[in-house]
């Protein structure tokens, strides 16, 4: 009999929404072996990607890349190249930073999604994550941003919660960005106050050292400018 633990636990896990199996998308219709180089050029110019999965029947094959076509020729079965790519690929049930990290490493504009027996469901496209991103709450809800510097030894989040919430405020998300060969990480807090000052006296008299402050009226135009530059740089 499954305890009331292992039924919530069931419950959290049946409604999570930050797993790949969320932002699945079968809005482009896979390569198969038998289709050239120039009909997949064709597909990538349509929907503004530069990759694109190669399926048998449900088996994953590989992910090719414009490269790819280039190098093979564009009138050849795509089944006949050698792929550059033939790894990346996601689980249903993977975190959605796993994504992001697939996606950065190898520089793709998509990702296939496998299901636990290595099935092919679909792909999640880079304009869909940042999608995802853009439309979370911590980024929609009004707030404001600290950037703090601190060494590296020195880092927890927990106490930078503890400071925020002692002036009557809350941490809606953190970002760290880490610097190679250096001792210190740059930690971006968005707070749920616009009036931060109190907040900023207080990291001070703490002595933290805070590299930039942004109130909601100050980044939410450069954010938007940033987003519409990144999705016309995709062609979306």
């Amino acid at each position: 009999m499954m305890s009331p633990a292992s039924n919530n636990l069931g419950l959290i896990q049946k409604n999570y929404t930050m797993l790949a199996s969320t932002l699945i998308s079968n809005n482009i219709v896979p390569l198969r072996t038998s289709d050239t180089g120039k009909e997949a050029l064709s597909i990538m110019d349509e929907f503004g990607i530069s990759h694109m999965p190669i399926v048998n029947n449900q088996q994953l094959l590989g992910l090719l890349s414009e490269e790819d076509i280039i190098s093979s020729g564009v009138d050849e079965a795509v089944g006949s190249y050698q792929l550059n790519l033939t790894h990346p690929q996601v689980r249903e049930d993977d975190h959605i930073y796993e994504v992001m990290r697939l996606l950065g490493e190898y520089h793709l504009t998509v990702i296939p999604v496998v299901d636990l027996d290595g099935n092919y469901l679909g792909i999640i496209t880079l304009e869909d994550l940042m999608q995802f991103f853009a439309k979370a709450g911590s980024f929609t809800e009004p707030g404001s941003l600290i950037v703090l510097e601190i060494a590296k030894r020195d880092y927890t989040l927990a106490e930078i919660s503890r400071i925020v919430e002692s002036e009557n405020a809350a941490v809606l998300s953190s970002f760290v960005t880490t610097h190679l060969n250096n001792e210190t990480v740059d930690v971006t807090v968005k707070i749920n106050k616009q009036n931060i000052q109190s907040i900023i006296a207080t990291f001070e008299r703490y002595d933290y050292k805070i590299k930039g402050t942004f109130q909601e009226s100050d980044y939410t135009d450069t954010l938007q400018e940033r987003f519409d530059s990144l999705m016309n740089y995709l062609n979306v």
